[in-house]
């Protein structure tokens, strides 16, 4: 049987003044540059924030195909309770660009919603990036607190 450490590491990913991640477009944002380190796969992103809802880390926690990236609420919530988190926002890309929400997507929303009250890490949002140019709305995101199912 093999048993494992588990650790954190730390690598800076911003220094200077750093802003509240209290909408889809702030949270869109920050994770541009996330998203374009593998454009062609959904990834999913869980980012750590504390009282202020500031972020303090940022994670992958799953990169997929060009269609899915499967995900659980164990492995979101294991990122936030190592990082201390008072609150979370959950986010991944469609490389389609149309951010509607899958069923899917749907499920694991509210799967993490309940996974939320019950850990007590505030779940701050869920939001779905793509492209404006390829959004029937126009926006490029889908934000599940927008859309009132958070």
């Amino acid at each position: 049987m093999r048993i494992y450490e588990a650790s954190i590491a730390y690598n800076i990913v911003q220094l200077g003044d750093v802003t509240a991640l209290t909408a889809p477009e702030k949270i869109t944002e920050y994770l541009t540059d996330a998203y374009a380190r593998n454009p062609c796969q959904e990834s999913l992103w869980v980012v750590c924030l504390d009282r202020k809802n500031k972020p303090i880390s940022r994670t992958m926690v799953t990169l997929g195909t060009l269609t899915s990236a499967l995900a659980h609420p164990r492995e979101v919530f294991k990122i936030a309770i190592l990082a201390s988190a008072a609150a979370i926002v959950v986010s991944h890309n469609h490389p389609s660009g149309d951010p509607a929400p899958s069923a899917q997507d749907v499920q694991l929303t509210r799967q993490l919603r309940e996974a939320a009250k019950i850990i007590g890490i505030d779940l701050i949002d869920h939001v779905i990036v793509g492209t404006a140019e390829d959004d029937p709305l126009k926006v490029g995101h889908y934000s599940f607190r927008n859309a009132g199912l958070l």
